[in-house]
């Protein structure tokens, strides 16, 4: 049998590595941008000059062969569904038993005046860091539109290169659709105090540009005018949806719709990734859903399903991380920006303004604990991961934290801090329970 998986990022490589692993099923995988998968995540650090791009490919380049996956360097342009081949944009045509559509997502650049102005532009991958390499090469002044991880991301790329920087978000902090309102004013401080002109309750109206089509400023809606030589757009992403309007009858709404199976309503044509929208999300979870683990629980899922192990996707717990700067931020489960009726949160922050510890729960639930949010502070995921499963209530987090803090050699003990204030708010005095961390690395 033949599978052909069009799209080397995370979803489609993993499915490939795991197709190999469960089968001898000859596999071919189909990508324009790279010869090789890298890692997109690490595309800020090849700027900043701390990595370089053969550090950013998790698998050295011989890999492929031994592992008999071949890989074809070409864009995938159509399906014959009917025929059930690809046809490529070097007119080659390639024949498939399964296919598998993993082609990721582009970034948004909305309709704004002066957006193909040279000089202007999203970061998603290789070809992206190239532009922003050179268009920023030699430069004053840039601006960055959107406060999302992306947009701090560049603001942190453009810094490293003593670029100044002015960051334009239309809310009144950083992140703010996401994070509840501490954190997201703790992250907007931060970003001020790295020297970034933060500019908030404001939104870009045009670019604007010389003669030649380069860009040379930006206009917010208020009037205001900030000359630049640079904007970079980071306002999100949208699946990336060409193969499937070029290919009748695969059916595509905001994202390629699947089912719980990964399957699209074509047989043995399935979809993977940032590319998909799913027709029912698993509980608890959104139609699109664009992050790296996703990503990759898919390709593990639609592998399994191919090679005879008929399988559903199932994420478990939403989890997320990232790093503002040099504060690190994960949330595990279930914490929104404003809490919902049923919802109460319990935080603790540091006085130093960078660290906070943020515990979601229900109280129509016995106050079981549904999400975590750390800034600043690491928590061992698999713990968080399984109470959140077992559901357990806020008071035994509160006395069993030891098991979730990673040893005092990476990150000191907040417990009697937690304690202290749990103690102050609710006039309850808890006890910590007697707990080895040897034994929860061993879990």
């Amino acid at each position: 049998m033949h599978i052909v998986i069009i799209g080397n990022g995370i979803a489609g490589i993993t499915a490939a590595r795991y197709i190999r692993k469960l089968s001898d099923h000859e596999i071919t995988v189909i990508s324009g941008e790279s010869d090789h998968f890298y890692s997109r995540t690490a595309l800020m650090y090849v700027y900043m000059g701390h990595m370089t791009y053969n550090d950013i490919k998790p698998y050295e380049d011989w890999f492929w062969k031994k592992n008999r996956i071949n890989l074809v360097r070409a864009f995938a342009q159509s399906v014959e569904t009917e025929r059930k081949s690809v046809r490529l944009s070097t007119g080659q045509v390639i024949s498939y038993d399964k296919l598998i559509l993993a082609t990721g997502s582009k970034s948004n650049k909305l309709q704004w005046p002066g957006r193909n102005l040279r000089g202007v532009q999203g970061l998603y991958g290789l070809t992206d860091l190239a532009l922003m390499e050179q268009h920023t090469d030699g430069i004053e002044r840039a601006v960055v539109v959107g406060g999302g991880l992306i947009g701090m991301e560049m603001c942190e790329m453009l810094r490293s290169h003593n670029i100044n920087v002015t960051l334009i978000v239309r809310e009144a902090n950083c992140w703010q659709d996401a994070l509840p309102a501490e954190e997201a004013a703790m992250i907007s401080l931060h970003v001020r105090e790295h020297h970034v002109d933060l500019m908030t309750n404001t939104e870009l109206k045009q670019m604007l540009g010389d003669e030649s089509g380069k860009v040379t400023a930006v206009e917010t809606v208020d009037g205001q005018i900030i000359e630049c030589q640079f904007v970079g757009l980071a306002v999100g992403v949208h699946p990336n949806l060409d193969i499937a309007r070029n290919s009748p009858p695969i059916e595509f709404k905001r994202g390629i719709l699947v089912n719980e199976y990964l399957e699209t309503n074509v047989p043995d044509v399935y979809a993977v990734g940032d590319c998909v929208q799913h027709r029912q999300p698993p509980p608890g979870r959104k139609p699109i859903e664009q992050v790296w683990y996703t990503g990759k629980i898919q390709g593990t899922t639609v592998a399994k399903t191919i090679c005879g192990q008929r399988t559903a996707y199932a994420p478990g717990n939403w989890y997320n991380s990232a790093k503002f700067f040099d504060i690190e931020y994960s949330v595990y489960g279930h914490v929104p920006g404003v809490l919902g009726d049923k919802e109460r949160s319990f935080l603790w922050q540091h006085p130093n303004g960078k660290k906070s510890i943020r515990l979601v729960y229900d109280v129509l639930q016995s106050n079981r604990v549904i999400g975590f949010n750390l800034m600043g502070v690491r928590f061992r995921h698999n713990v968080c991961d399984q109470w959140l499963d077992e559901g357990r209530d806020l008071e035994y987090v509160l006395t069993h934290l030891r098991a979730v803090e990673f040893d005092p050699e990476f990150s000191p003990s907040y417990t009697g801090e937690l304690l202290e204030l749990y103690e102050k708010e609710s006039g309850k005095k808890l006890t910590p329970a007697k707990v080895r961390r040897a034994s929860v690395l061993r879990s």
